[in-house]
């Protein structure tokens, strides 16, 4: 779908210059001089490379329309990371570095959602929060009021997470997923 330079949006994925951009940021502009254009942050899907580039209004760019499907993560073999097809039941493998430090957050039977652009994986997002049990948590030093620090905790995936001081090793606790941090108390 052909949309005017214009007409980019931030979260817009667009093909340019041979590959697949998302836009990051946009900012029309309108000099005093010369003729309107938007100025457009680019980040690369493939390789993650950064780019800045001015669309003028009467320029068009080929809008990409990502397929988002969901698959079941199943497990992990060496490097790689097992995932079904939640409708066809066809398995995927990606790469531990596609989906990044994010893996360690990866349980069985968790519904993730994979983008796909012409069958070709190039996204992946997990759910925002997950629930995980704290194997190791410092004591609480005494004196050491709730408000004023965090402790350093371990989860059972080996992930290390800042936690309040009430949080004891064995207790489960809500992490967000995108940011790597303690949100609260699970059940």
């Amino acid at each position: 779908m052909k949309i005017n330079g214009n007409e980019i949006r931030p979260g817009n994925v667009i093909e340019h210059n041979g590959g697949l951009w998302a836009a990051v940021k946009t900012n029309a502009v309108k000099p005093g001089k010369g003729g309107a254009y938007n100025q457009v942050e680019l980040k690369n899907l493939i390789d993650g490379t950064k780019l800045n580039e001015r669309f003028r209004a009467a320029e068009t760019v080929e809008k990409v329309r990502l397929e988002q499907k969901d698959f079941t993560f199943l497990y992990e073999q060496g490097e790689a990371l097992v995932f079904m097809d939640s409708e066809s039941y066809e398995q995927l493998e990606l790469q531990k570095d596609f989906v990044g430090d994010r893996a360690a957050f990866l349980q069985d039977g968790m519904t993730v959602t994979v983008e796909l652009y012409e069958e070709k994986p190039i996204g992946i997002s997990l759910p925002d929060h997950v629930t995980l049990q704290v194997v190791e948590a410092d004591p609480v030093v005494k004196g050491q009021t709730a408000a004023s620090s965090y402790k350093p905790a371990v989860m059972e995936n080996g992930v290390r997470v800042m936690v309040p001081p009430f949080i004891s090793a064995g207790e489960k606790i809500i992490v967000d997923t995108n940011e790597i941090t303690y949100l609260r108390r699970g059940e």
